[in-house]
């Protein structure tokens, strides 16, 4: 299934895409796309729903965060060993976790904001792990079946408050816009091998960045179940799980986003972002 979310910021309903690519609406069956419907009893649910007998969404309407509540938003630094080489910093014994603010999450084609001041914004386009049922201290094999589903995001970050000066990670990624999803959530009936994904990004029409899921360091499956020992994982939660090589920050010479910029992200059965940075104050 690829669930999504749509409408204005804020009032978002909950959707579906049925087998000719339409939205349905799924206002009359849950409350919202998050919490017990991205569990296993959940999902079920909706699988057996009749799409033809759901209110079709005529349209292009705007597509929110395909989850409506995301209680940890958990990023994953340096996970792929050719961008980690391309930083010039040694490959992680561990995974690097780290969090962004669930309020720097937008939609799939949301603009991204550029502060006044903020002049070295990075891009890094991701695979995103949506946890459906509750993760405590998991072993490694079976820890997919806590995952409800998959999505795009788009890693913003402020790197001259990431690298230099106090180096925090949190403030750099945070921003409001700073970590577009979407724009389905696609369950993971429908992602049999996480590993085996393709993802890109080009910036105004030039590709940046081109990789695989296969050449993580640490899987999905360990990521699952190595954060669960330090924390509990909810439904909802989301882990976004390291970039490939071709960051901004790594060219030479370095590029940037500045106001105007077009991004375009895909990530392989996921769909595609697309954003436009615009000047903020």
């Amino acid at each position: 299934m690829k669930l999504l979310r749509f409408g204005e910021r804020g009032r978002e309903k909950p959707g579906i895409l049925d087998a000719q690519g339409r939205i349905r609406d799924l206002s009359s069956v849950v409350a919202d796309i998050g919490g017990e419907v991205l569990g296993v009893k959940g999902l079920d649910r909706l699988r057996g729903l009749d799409l033809g007998g759901l209110p079709l969404v005529e349209g292009e309407p705007r597509l929110g965060a395909p989850v409506g509540l995301v209680p940890k938003f958990l990023g994953i630094g340096l996970n792929y060993r050719d961008h980690a080489e391309e930083t010039g910093m040694p490959i992680p014994e561990a995974p690097i976790v780290f969090m962004k603010a669930t309020s720097c999450i937008s939609g799939p084609d949301d603009p991204i904001l550029a502060p006044k001041g903020w002049e070295r914004m990075d891009f890094e386009v991701e695979l995103a792990v949506v946890i459906g049922t509750l993760a405590k201290q998991v072993a490694e094999e079976g820890a997919r079946s806590h995952v409800a589903g998959y999505a795009i995001c788009n890693d913003i970050s402020e790197r001259s408050l990431q690298v230099g000066g106090p180096g925090e990670w949190l403030k750099a990624k945070s921003y409001d816009s700073f970590g577009p999803l979407g724009p389905y959530l696609v369950t993971s009936d429908e992602v049999p091998d996480p590993q085996k994904l393709d993802l890109a990004l080009a910036l105004n029409g030039t590709r940046m960045q081109t990789g695989s899921t296969s050449t993580m360091i640490f899987n999905v499956a360990h990521l699952v179940s190595y954060i669960s020992r330090f924390m509990t994982l909810m439904p909802g939660d989301v882990i976004t799980t390291g970039t490939p090589p071709g960051v901004g920050m790594a060219r030479k010479p370095r590029v940037f986003l500045k106001p105007g910029d077009e991004l375009a992200l895909t990530v392989s059965g996921l769909g595609e972002q697309h954003q436009t940075v615009v000047a903020e104050g």
